[in-house]
């Protein structure tokens, strides 16, 4: 049974804190796409916020999005845990706290960029070039996944508790992959489809989302994809790759 006793911040409240809506609108709708939502999503999202709750059309409404793609949006915030909904005609959406989320979300990226930080030094005490760059945002992270299997030549080690959502998006880049000869190895849990003619290593448990290209380009992700670190350092790709090595062999 759903809680419907969180009361959400009422517009008044906020004009009279002298708060500029717009901008505070446009400032969030872009912090949530950087953490993985769409823009229909990140504006859904708000719009709950400022209802407390509500049915598709009247979130279509305030949101601004179509009214087509409203009930599509809402019930991928509930599978991402954004908000969550009764089962009844029509259905009624509530969004999740956003404290709650709050301590979802920030403990997996602070836990990636110390681990990035941890390479970082590793570099520094070799006297090597520091080479890691940070990106955030899912749909960037993805696109920088994508542009490695496009310049991919040899190989491709992809590992991640959430593959479904690399594959989404990316399966026609892993099959033109394959298809110029680039061996491609999946390392994911059960019932995760992969590619036809990759290697599949099933492994659960996995925490982050890695991808090694050609044993001299890495990628390390936070296993939601919400921020990753890119080096194209050779020694600290092979480094990796060595890791993930393991996982296929145990």
């Amino acid at each position: 049974m759903l809680d419907w006793n969180w009361d959400p911040v009422s517009l008044s409240d906020l004009l009279d804190a002298g708060i500029d809506l717009r901008k505070e609108y446009e400032k969030a709708s872009r912090t949530l796409e950087s953490i993985g939502l769409s823009n229909y999503e990140a504006r859904a999202y708000i719009a709950l916020i400022a209802h407390g709750y509500g049915d598709a059309e009247t979130i279509a409404e305030t949101s601004g999005i179509p009214r087509t793609s409203s009930y599509k949006v809402l019930q991928s915030l509930c599978q991402k845990g954004f908000a969550m909904s009764t089962s009844g005609r029509p259905r009624i959406f509530k969004p999740e706290e956003p404290e709650k989320l709050k301590k979802k979300i920030i403990p997996p990226i602070t836990d990636t960029f110390d681990k990035l930080e941890t390479l970082s030094e590793i570099m520094r005490d070799r006297g090597e070039p520091q080479l890691v760059y940070t990106i955030t945002g899912k749909s960037r992270v993805i696109a920088k996944i994508g542009e490695l299997l496009d310049k991919s030549s040899k190989s491709v080690i992809i590992a991640s508790p959430n593959f479904h959502e690399i594959r989404a998006p990316l399966a026609k880049k892993m099959d033109n992959a394959i298809g110029r000869g680039v061996g491609i190895t999946i390392i994911t849990g059960a019932g995760q489809k992969v590619p036809e003619n990759a290697k599949i290593v099933r492994k659960d448990g996995l925490i982050a989302s890695d991808v090694i290209i050609d044993g001299t380009t890495a990628l390390l992700a936070s296993a939601d994809l919400a921020a990753c670190g890119f080096t194209d350092n050779a020694s600290l790709a092979k480094h990796l790759e060595n890791f993930l090595e393991i996982l296929i062999e145990h």
